[in-house]
């Protein structure tokens, strides 16, 4: 094995072992939330709210975190940081009153999980350009195993047993421990620095997003996860309300769900690094669509249940290739546009557990009937696009 291939393997293994720990006291939110507003007496508004507050404190650092990292030698040492941010801001939320108290600092916490992400995925595309969605599919795994399956599966069996002030600071544990583990790594983690004169190629690339291809890829990319965010955000409430499940069985459906999801992104976004990007998310999004609107009509548990489960391992899966897109479209400065499109994703497109709280005060089905309208118009907004040609590969662009 090459020094080139044994670095790349480095990054790829420490880079998706730093993502899952981030991602996992996020990932405690889709069932501490509902737990927060249970203990005050509230409803599924409210923890729409919690999620959507949550995005849009992420969204708030995610364009300065690209913009630092594409001019940082040393990003190692600021993904460092961002363990110490996450531990501190979820542990201080279980230490004060109030809801909005509490909202705002989970935000906090939130915002440190948010730093990590174009900071992690820009030093991937840029050491490995040639197999980008790939190497976003093999960090995602790491998200998706840490938000998705370790994060609800510990936060519904510790809630079996603790309040959620508790739960949550048993959560933070492996957070400060790997912010310990990550200080002698951080040092091997480098890239050569952009120049002081990106702040121009920063103003050309605000100018590049607001053409009509730029513009048509946020709208797609706004209503692909507010989708996405408004089945996540209700499903454990559906889960526990409509089928009598305990948070722990909830728990371990969602995990199953998103886990299958999770471990298809290397190999979809690796079919659309040789194939185009286009098809696939066209495909993705109509399919997802269909299911999410049976999850939301039928009367059958069983095809509810097995509508929305596919329609959220649809799209979680399709997510890399998403992200590849963008920077397909962008050609430069990665870091910070992935800090673009993750503010767009999360920043915004968070609004969808909102919304989908909102519907849900009616019928919680709602909420999936709204997810399948939402991702149906982002479906016809790529229809209506001519991607990027894929960097790197010899195939024609879509």
């Amino acid at each position: 094995m090459t020094t080139q291939a044994k670095h790349h393997r480095f990054l790829l293994g420490t880079l998706f072992l730093g993502h899952l720990t981030n991602d996992w006291v996020f990932g405690t939110l889709w069932f501490i939330a509902p737990a927060i507003v249970a203990s005050m007496g509230l409803g599924p508004t409210e923890v729409g709210l919690i999620l959507t507050i949550n995005g849009i404190g992420a969204g708030l650092a995610y364009i300065p975190a690209g913009i630092i990292a594409d001019r940082s030698s040393r990003p190692g040492y600021l993904l460092l940081l961002t363990f110490w941010w996450v531990a501190l801001g979820y542990f201080s939320a279980t230490l004060v009153p109030g809801f909005w108290a509490i909202t705002l600092l989970l935000a906090f916490g939130g915002m440190g999980d948010a730093v990590w992400h174009p900071i992690a995925t820009g030093v991937l595309v840029k050491t490995m350009p040639e197999r980008r969605a790939q190497v976003l599919g093999v960090h995602a795994v790491g998200g998706s195993i840490g938000a998705e399956v370790l994060g609800p599966l510990a936060a519904g069996f510790l809630l079996g047993f603790f309040d959620w002030q508790t739960s949550l600071q048993i959560m933070v544990i492996p957070v400060v421990i790997m912010g310990l583990v990550f200080i002698p790594l951080s040092s091997r983690i480098s890239q050569k620095a952009a120049s002081v004169k990106n702040s121009i190629n920063f103003k050309s690339l605000m100018k590049h997003w607001s053409s009509r291809t730029g513009i048509g890829l946020m709208l797609m990319m706004i209503f692909y996860n507010m989708s996405l965010m408004a089945m996540l955000g209700m499903t454990p409430l559906y889960l526990q309300n409509e089928y009598a499940l305990t948070p722990f069985h909830a728990g371990i459906i969602f995990a199953l769900t998103l886990m299958t999801g999770a471990l298809c992104q290397p190999a979809l976004g690796h079919y659309s690094d040789r194939r185009g990007r286009r098809n696939v998310i066209l495909f993705v999004f109509f399919t997802t669509a269909c299911l999410a609107f049976v999850a939301g009509i039928s009367n059958s548990p069983t095809w509810s249940i097995i509508g929305l489960l596919s329609a959220i391992a649809l799209l979680t899966t399709v997510r890399p290739a998403v992200l590849a897109a963008a920077v397909d479209f962008s050609t430069r400065s990665e870091a910070t546009t992935l800090g673009i499109v993750f503010t767009v994703l999360d920043g915004v497109g968070m609004a969808g557990a909102l919304f989908a709280g909102m519907a849900a005060e009616v019928e919680l089905s709602r909420a999936f009937i709204l997810a399948a309208a939402l991702v149906m118009v982002a479906a016809i907004i790529c229809m209506r696009m001519t991607f990027q040609a894929v960097s790197h590969q010899p195939t024609a662009p879509d």
